[in-house]
């Protein structure tokens, strides 16, 4: 139960208008002793060193794109641009062997060290991270879908906890910080960007696998490519991320696997639940499409 719900539960309890310390107090007290107080998830200690686990690798591999960052500068300055092929091996050795001042060399040889531990670390971290996701029923029942890998799944296990606790799709987005902002008044209604206020790594996580997802389920391609021609392709990512999210909750609050995943679509307790068989994108999207008169 989130603390809102708890706060909520105790003063739905207390039916008199009258409130002060004293009466709440007295109120808090007689619910511990008819043990009727809220209760509230908390993770485990095995759990909270889990997460470690995840953060830990997840800074290894942000220091690790502030490295490339120089590389890709150093060949940059001296006329290369190579992008992505810079890290292939051939990349490598050509980065190598590139003629550069004393000091540029110095930087150069420096990064490449760091770079090569940096990717020995990380590999070992996510090795580990993919070990103690195959311990983890719910873990591998999601990276039954496509773009969920054993980081996201992991985290997605850890962060949750108990889904149960969820009553709908929407109180997990609201967990998580992928809802919008909302400042309304009377007939006025005014949407702004996301809150922001639940797990960052967790958004991370979800808009790099949504990208992924997007390419190879039909249902979200279609949506993200919708979007992406209405508004921005920052927006139908977030947006991706979000309906991943909502799949991979019910995923593990009725335990059932891709591609028949089960989804509430507004995520709430009124709407039916429903089997939606991914296809593969074909064509163009919907929202591209015209009739012709």
């Amino acid at each position: 139960m989130a603390p809102t719900a708890i706060a909520a539960a105790i003063h739905a309890s207390h039916t008199r208008k009258q409130q002060t310390d004293k009466r709440d107090a007295t109120q808090i007290l007689k619910l511990l002793m008819e043990k009727r107080f809220p209760s509230i998830w908390v993770p485990s200690m095995e759990e909270l060193d889990l997460r470690q686990l995840l953060k830990h690798r997840h800074t290894l591999v942000q220091m690790r794109t502030r490295v490339k960052n120089q590389l890709q500068h150093i060949a940059m300055n001296e006329g290369f641009q190579k992008k992505r092929k810079l890290w292939t091996k051939e990349g490598l050795e050509f980065l190598r062997n590139l003629e550069l001042g004393p000091w540029s060399q110095r930087r150069r040889d420096d990064l490449l060290k760091i770079l090569e531990e940096l990717n020995e670390q990380i590999r070992q971290l996510s090795q580990a991270a993919e070990a103690e996701a195959e311990k983890q029923p719910g873990a591998q029942l999601l990276m039954s879908h496509p773009g969920v890998g054993p980081i996201l799944s992991l985290a997605t296990v850890l962060t949750l906890g108990e889904v149960r606790r969820f009553q709908t799709s929407k109180q997990v987005a609201s967990y998580i910080g992928l809802i919008p902002c909302e400042a309304s008044s009377g007939v006025r209604r005014w949407l702004g960007s996301i809150s922001k206020q639940g797990n960052s790594f967790m958004r991370f996580l979800l808009v790099q696998a949504g990208i992924v997802a997007a390419r190879k389920d039909g249902t979200l391609g279609r949506f993200y490519q919708r979007l992406a021609h209405k508004k921005h392709h920052g927006v139908a990512k977030v947006a991706v991320a979000r309906k991943l999210l909502v799949r991979l909750f019910w995923m593990l609050r009725t335990n059932t696997s891709y591609p028949a995943v089960v989804v509430r679509m507004q995520g709430s307790s009124s709407h039916p639940v429903v089997e939606v068989m991914a296809e593969p994108l074909s064509g163009r999207p919907a929202s591209r499409k015209k009739n012709k008169k």
